[in-house]
């Protein structure tokens, strides 16, 4: 009846060992296929003083410089997205989002191309009021964020 007891604690102890190696190895196979859906953000401050890895795809946000929007032959939309501290120039090959203008609040996904962002794609503000939390928490740690209606 002993050697019952301790098989039983035996088989107990490999089946939660087997479990926890499921769970570790689950965990690592999700992770490993999301690492390239996760895009972060960076204002244009974070990416001169600490410069995106070669290829890296990343979300540039800020506000759209105005007097920077130019329309160039074709679909090539060149601008500059703006903390009020940093500006990084930005293009964009596509149509841009009808809420898209200058002064408004913006988010690029893309990467860097020597100096200049090169965007996949362009979301602008939807309404008169929203901004972008990451591109209000850009404008604040800048100290130039004003609330609407300030």
């Amino acid at each position: 009846m002993a050697g019952l007891k301790g098989l039983k604690k035996t088989r107990r102890i490999q089946i939660i060992l087997v479990a926890f190696v499921a769970l570790g190895l689950s965990t690592a196979l999700i992770g490993y296929a999301m690492k390239d859906g996760i895009n972060f953000f960076r204002s244009p401050t974070q990416v001169t003083t600490m410069p995106p890895r070669p290829g890296e795809m990343f979300r540039l946000g800020g506000l759209v410089e105005v007097g920077s929007l130019v329309r160039n032959q074709g679909d090539t939309i060149t601008f500059k997205v703006t903390d009020t501290k940093t500006t990084v120039p930005v293009s964009y090959k596509g149509v841009l989002p009808d809420l898209f203008a200058e002064g408004a609040g913006v988010i690029a996904m893309g990467q860097m191309q020597d100096s200049t962002f090169v965007a996949t794609e362009i979301l602008a503000k939807h309404d008169e009021k929203y901004m972008p939390k990451e591109v209000i928490d850009a404008l604040k740690a800048q100290g130039v964020y004003k609330a609407s209606g300030s």
